[in-house]
C-alpha cells in the first residue's frame, strides 16, 4: 500500500508545480485583462495590443467592441484588442495627463 502512494508522490509534486507556477498565473493575468476591458470608459487613452496610440470614442457593450479615435480617423476595435491605459503605462492618474 505504501509503495504504491510513493509511486504517484513525484507526478503529483509535478501537476503541484505546473500549477502553480503556469495555470494560476495564467488564469490570474485573464481575469486582470476581463476586468480591465469592463472597465474602460470613453475618453481613456489607450495603446492596443499592435502598438497603435488612441483615445477612446465609443463603447459598444452589444458585441464587446469600441471605437478608438487616432490621428487617422477612428478605427473600429475589439476590447480585448486593447493592451493597456496610457494614465496606467506611466503611473500618473488619467487627470495629470493634459488633453
Amino acid at each position: 500500500m505504501g509503495e504504491g502512494l510513493s509511486s504517484f508522490l513525484p507526478f503529483i509534486a509535478m501537476f503541484a508545480v505546473v500549477y502553480f507556477f503556469m495555470i494560476a498565473p495564467q488564469m490570474k493575468r485573464a481575469k486582470q485583462e476581463k476586468k480591465f476591458s469592463s472597465e474602460l470608459k470613453r475618453g481613456d487613452k489607450v495603446i492596443t495590443k499592435s502598438g497603435l496610440h488612441g483615445k477612446v470614442a465609443e463603447l459598444n457593450d452589444k458585441d464587446n467592441s469600441c471605437v478608438i479615435e487616432t490621428m487617422a480617423g477612428k478605427l473600429k476595435f475589439d476590447r480585448s484588442a486593447i493592451s493597456m491605459e496610457m494614465s496606467r503605462k506611466l503611473n500618473v492618474s488619467p487627470t495629470e495627463i493634459k488633453k
